[in-house]
């Protein structure tokens, strides 16, 4: 029996909003890496000599590791429904599954060599294939089992960096830079060309999918489970329901995230801060700004004035490969080549600027047709068959 792809009668639009947002803080937070050598400075240092301390201070803790777990959690809480809506249909759901996994690596293959190496499709289609088999567990273990697996390693780690800085008497950790590759990247994505870029785009990605897929399975998988559990609770179709909790568990979330998240700035940049920062801070404000967005999409007119966000959010593939084509045109020198000219202030203003017209072009894209391009691609990849992506005129039957 051939699956069929359903139609878009059963979306929730809350997921498709807050999925928009997520888009926009993972933007910001990725333009730091599109115009500067962040992954090779310690930008607590290199930014306040430059006089963009207090700019990065607002990045770092509102923007920076904050959105990309709410977009795990609901890579999670998608295959979770698509899984339901399986049994439901009694059609089969794991060859499905294998292939819509299949194509998001190759699309994160070509995403991480020919357009930016700082892709995470790669490592999330790899993960996908473990959750394909974990949906299937109940929600209380999906749950509390993503809460052990986080916390366990990640409070282990971050422990025992803790104690090795108490025994180190040098500078630390927290001034590392790697002055080499630093001034490689500046030299071939601000001075080189595509092809020098390609090359050093391709040595990037090795790096940072060596480090990731063995940090995922404790960094993002859980995330995953956790948006996998909360789709078995069916925590957004149950949102005005759940008001008074979402309300508690935002603020009281959002406010020890951010604590934990200022923990550089109030104590110093030590590794061990930056790493409860990340690994505590981050997703800790991720579910109070899930939260507040979930308890926002419950009023119509939230859903009305930010109606295009949604659209982008219903178009993420389309959305997130697109921010990459256009910021790396923008900054490497195959493009317009203002790698390392750009400040903090009007970096994060471009990609809110950017992210506006993404979403304007995706709500007017969606009002002719289904899904977006690369969504499009995908389906027909998944389900081996090709699908007409506009939509039909509604005839007047009166």
């Amino acid at each position: 029996m051939t699956r069929l792809p359903t139609g878009d009668a059963g979306r929730i639009e809350a997921l498709d909003m807050l999925r928009g947002f997520s888009l926009l803080g993972i933007f910001i937070a990725n333009m730091l890496v599109f115009h500067s050598p962040y992954m090779y400075m310690d930008p607590y240092s290199w930014f306040a000599d430059n006089g963009e301390g207090l700019p990065f201070m607002w990045v770092d803790i509102f923007i920076e590791a904050s959105f990309y777990p709410i977009f795990a959690m609901l890579f999670g809480y998608g295959l979770s429904m698509q899984y339901e809506k399986s049994l439901l249909q009694k059609s089969p759901f794991g060859p499905v599954a294998v292939r819509r996994m299949s194509i998001l690596l190759l699309f994160g293959l070509i995403h991480g060599f020919f357009i930016w190496s700082g892709d995470i499709l790669f490592t999330y289609a790899i993960m996908g294939f473990v959750m394909i088999a974990l949906v299937r567990v109940p929600p209380k273990w999906l749950f509390f089992g993503a809460i052990a697996l986080y916390a366990v390693p990640n409070g282990l780690i971050t422990g025992l960096l803790y104690l090795a800085e108490q025994f180190d008497t040098g500078a630390g950790l927290s001034e590392f830079a790697d002055i080499q590759q630093l001034q490689e990247s500046i030299e071939v994505y601000g001075h080189g060309s595509y092809a020098a870029a390609l090359a050093f785009r391709a040595k990037e990605w090795v790096m940072i999918s060596g480090l990731n897929l063995f940090l995922t399975p404790v960094m993002i998988l859980p995330l995953m489970m956790i948006g996998a559990a909360f789709a078995k609770w069916k925590i957004f179709e149950r949102a005005k329901e759940l008001k008074s909790r979402l309300v508690v568990v935002g603020l009281s979330t959002l406010i020890i995230g951010l604590l934990l998240k200022a923990l550089p700035f109030l104590i110093g940049p030590d590794p061990s801060m930056q790493l409860v920062q990340t690994y505590f801070g981050g997703p800790l404000v991720a579910i109070g700004y899930g939260a507040l967005v979930l308890l926002l999409c419950t009023t119509s007119w939230f859903t009305k004035v930010f109606r295009p966000i949604a659209k982008a959010g219903r178009m993420s593939m389309t959305t997130y490969i697109g921010q990459s084509v256009i910021a790396t045109l923008i900054f490497y020198h195959y493009g317009f080549g203002m790698y390392g000219k750009v400040d903090i202030m009007t970096g994060t203003l471009m990609a809110v600027g950017i992210f506006v017209v993404q979403a304007l072009l995706a709500d007017l894209w969606l009002s002719r047709y289904k899904m977006g391009p690369i969504e499009w691609v995908w389906r027909i990849g998944t389900y081996g068959t090709i699908l007409s992506n506009k939509k039909e005129k509604r005839r007047d039957l009166s």
